[in-house]
């Protein structure tokens, strides 16, 4: 069985911690990535850890990178745990904390700004267009339901938020912000590493319904970084039961949210933290659902021992 990994203390500089991921330095070029098993929901990190999740992040990241070798520069060194402990063998005594959940990287200044698309109407995106008819402020086709999809999708930027909610920016924002052929060129990436994605996952199933990326430099080049068309950054959909007019069934962290509603709903939660406990039931039933969109993507088993 893998262990279930939430804080890490690797014996390298640790550059900072995020809702799931531990950063740290290797030397001057490289980053080491380890993506936890915390789960957040409603912008809240649980207490209780998700078995496998970081392993399936960390993993369905490296398969998209693979897919799109020589399409476009990304930052993954290398995914394979003995691999990585070659390259930096300080952290050896670590390897079965790290095995499946870690990534070897290229370091980049972060460009600060979520590259989102979306292919369909949901989330915050519905929510605003229920009120105001807008995305970002701006007016998109009346008459739009719930799930609708876009056709083409809309490219959608947003501010990046470590703590609380990201915030959706116009185009002419992320132009005035980063310049015109940068954010030219973060939008034509985005929409072709969406549109090629979505299509491999409509082959096995899963409707994209929206993603987000970001992106950094090096020297003068931009490269992907960060976790590629996840169930963290993506919505995944099963597209054998879409159906607009609501929201959809998900590969992802549904049940926890569900619990967590109910939770809300009855009373027992006011949405902040601390949260509640979270039921053993509703732990493997997330876990289930990464899982299962690992296998399905990829026609695989997840690398990790027990999964």
């Amino acid at each position: 069985m893998t262990e279930v990994v939430g804080n890490t203390e690797l014996p390298l500089e640790r550059i900072r911690r995020g809702k799931v991921r531990d950063v740290y330095a290797v030397d001057a070029e490289r980053l080491l990535l380890v993506a936890s098993d915390r789960v957040s929901a409603f912008d809240v990190v649980m207490d209780e850890l998700v078995p496998f999740k970081g392993a399936v992040l960390t993993q369905i990241t490296a398969w998209w990178l693979r897919q799109f070798e020589g399409k476009l520069a990304h930052h993954m060194l290398s995914s394979d745990v003995d691999d990585i402990v070659r390259a930096v063998p300080g952290i050896a005594a670590f390897r079965d904390q790290l095995v499946g959940r870690t990534m070897l990287c290229r370091r980049a200044e972060v460009i600060p700004v979520e590259c989102v698309v979306r292919g369909y109407l949901a989330g915050s995106a519905w929510k605003e267009y229920r009120q105001t008819g807008t995305l970002a402020g701006e007016p998109l086709a009346a008459g739009l339901i719930e799930s609708d999809r876009f056709e083409p999708p809309v490219f959608s930027p947003a501010t990046k938020a470590d703590v609380g909610h990201d915030e959706n920016i116009t185009i002419a924002h992320m132009r005035a912000e980063l310049g015109e052929r940068t954010a030219t060129e973060l939008e034509r990436l985005s929409r072709m590493i969406y549109s090629e994605g979505r299509e491999v996952a409509a082959g096995r199933g899963i409707i994209i319904a929206d993603t987000k990326f970001e992106f950094g430099t090096v020297g003068d080049e931009i490269i992907l970084i960060d976790e590629v068309l996840t169930p963290d950054s993506s919505r995944f959909w099963p597209a054998d039961r879409y159906a607009p007019g609501g929201s959809q069934p998900s590969f992802d962290k549904q049940p926890l949210r569900d619990y967590l509603e109910g939770e809300k709903r009855e009373g027992r939660w006011n949405g902040n933290a601390p949260p509640p406990t979270l039921p053993a039931e509703v732990i493997e039933a997330t876990s289930v659902r990464y899982r299962n969109a690992y296998r399905l993507l990829t026609g695989s088993t997840l690398p990790v021992p027990g999964a």
